[in-house]
């Protein structure tokens, strides 16, 4: 067989290893890097084959194997519990993944870059915005597992990164994968009147947009060695859940009088949120880094497929 020449085979020098692929953050990162030149291997769990590598990050000797054996530049952490109602009640599990997990692979990463993913619940939203060296007060346990994930990576891995995100969309598999798109059905059945927060302060963030920073600072890494610790990101567009639904309804043009809001967080709503965690993002944006989706734009491409009424798609896409 003769050998492949090098025109038709183009590997990709760079290398990065993207952990939680399966998840609705790790699929948009995995796809920017691989649509960027990059080299790109993605890990999961339960929904990893066929497309992924299956690796139990819980397995200290599983996640060294996956390292040694393909090297990567880089190591974007997204595999997280993200959901802050599930780690109030399933503590000893989300403390496993979002901590232990996380400093293990931050200790077996060697020289590669670990760009670990946190969220904007590291800080009690009584003071915004918050700057990468402000105190995190975390109220809730999601956001005190993560602000120990973050400090575990950065104690077992003096090069790495913390990208802190707020309250993230983008292509969903369900509706129910985004605390924003699953109020999609809600809006959309305009025959019940519905209640909706119209107290907590939010900055709706899109996947693409996240996976975009992740490269870019990747990126700049490899230029720059120094470059390590805490970032910033977020979309710019402040809104309570009440407002989102709204600006889906009109995205869409359906109606939203049937939405209404609520101005007190009902009691017993589960896990306890900060009121306003803005993030204050200067420090990518002054390397460059960080591109803004408008939420209307960003919504209307990842709900479409989820629009009950199909003749509503030709006067909104066409």
């Amino acid at each position: 067989m003769p050998e492949l020449s090098q025109e038709n085979v183009h590997v990709p020098f760079r290398r990065v290893l993207v952990t939680g692929a399966t998840g609705l953050l790790g699929r948009a990162v995995y796809k920017e890097f691989q649509d960027n030149d990059w080299y790109t291997v993605g890990c999961g769990y339960s929904r990893a084959r066929p497309r992924f590598e299956k690796c139990n990050l819980l397995d200290a000797d599983a996640v060294r194997a996956m390292i040694q054996e393909f090297q990567p530049h880089v190591i974007v952490h997204c595999a997280a519990e993200r959901r802050p109602d599930v780690v109030e009640s399933q503590t000893d599990a989300a403390i496993q993944l979002n901590v232990s997990a996380a400093g293990n692979l931050a200790k077996e990463a060697g020289v590669s870059f670990v760009i670990y993913i946190s969220t904007d619940y590291v800080f009690d939203g009584r003071n915004p915005p918050y700057d990468v060296n402000d105190t995190p007060n975390p109220l809730n346990l999601y956001g005190k597992t993560k602000l120990e994930g973050e400090r575990e990576v950065l104690r077992n891995n003096m090069g790495a990164a913390v990208l802190r995100v707020p309250v993230l969309y983008g292509d969903v598999e369900k509706l129910e994968e985004s605390a924003i798109t699953v109020m999609f059905d809600k809006v959309q059945n305009s025959t019940d009147l519905i209640s909706i927060d119209h107290c907590q302060q939010r900055f709706p963030t899109y996947v693409k947009d996240v996976g975009r920073v992740c490269r870019q600072l990747a990126e700049s890494r490899l230029q720059d060695p120094s470059l390590r610790g805490i970032f910033h990101f977020s979309g710019n567009e402040q809104m309570t859940k009440y407002e989102m639904a709204c600006a889906i309804a009109d995205a869409f043009s359906l109606p939203s009088s049937h939405l209404r809001p609520i101005t007190e967080t009902p009691v017993g709503s589960g896990a306890l949120r900060p009121h306003n965690p803005q993030l204050d993002c200067s420090r990518l944006e002054n390397l460059g880094i960080g591109h803004r989706t408008p939420f209307k734009q960003g919504i209307k491409e990842c709900l479409w497929p989820f629009l009950h009424d199909k003749r509503w798609r030709q006067s909104v896409f066409h």
